[in-house]
């Protein structure tokens, strides 16, 4: 909780109490169905809280902006992102119920007015969103294809719309046919040993359609 309030001290009192129920939630529902691994859960706030909140870092989004979360899981990039971004709808979706059903009741939980939680597949969302967020269930290519026809045309960030993608390592290979794409190293913004590999990778709309 400490670094996200380094990094993000302009918190509400509200989005403080939400970020710091968190830790409480996750560890419960962990319990019951595990979307967070054994390991991972002790560094909640690290490796997932915060690495969500480096989209944040990034680009910030307007009211009114519409952020489709694509293979969700436990709830990540999504809930971090709906709470820094109250006036931002959020739509997450995962094809593994169980996962669902944790991701809404940490939205009820929070209270979270912003949030949609829906088992559906990528393919068969319906409508169009500024962003598609997601942290790296599968190549680029593929991703590319399930949400290419899903953003919106007209742009109001300072990045185009497209897709914010968070993933670790080497992505050379993987971004070879998309020259286009932006990488933003979350080294620059976090200190932990854990962000030293891991990027942001923008995907703006023109090469995604």
């Amino acid at each position: 909780m400490e670094a996200i309030l380094k990094h993000f001290p302009y918190l509400t009192d509200i989005q403080k109490e939400q970020f710091q129920q968190l830790d409480s939630l996750y560890h419960e529902w962990n319990e019951k169905i595990n979307v967070i691994s054994r390991k991972d859960i002790d560094a909640l706030y690290t490796k997932h809280v915060l690495h969500s909140l480096g989209i944040a870092k990034i680009q910030s989004f307007e009211p009114g902006t519409f952020v489709l979360d694509v293979g969700t899981g436990g709830g990540f990039p999504g809930i971090p992102l709906a709470i820094l971004f109250p006036e931002t709808r959020f739509y997450l979706i995962d094809v593994i119920a169980k996962k669902i059903k944790v991701v809404q009741a940490v939205a009820d939980a929070l209270g979270l007015k912003n949030v949609k939680a829906e088992q559906i597949r990528a393919e068969n969302v319906k409508g169009d969103f500024d962003f598609i967020v997601s942290r790296a269930v599968t190549n680029m290519p593929d991703f590319v294809s399930w949400v290419k026809t899903k953003i919106k045309k007209q742009h109001k960030h300072e990045l185009k719309n497209g897709i914010l993608y968070l993933k670790g390592g080497d992505l050379t290979e993987e971004l070879k046919d998309f020259p286009k794409a932006t990488l933003y190293d979350l080294a620059d913004f976090f200190e932990d040993e854990f962000f030293e590999t891991k990027k942001v990778v923008h995907l703006p709309l023109k090469f995604t359609i």
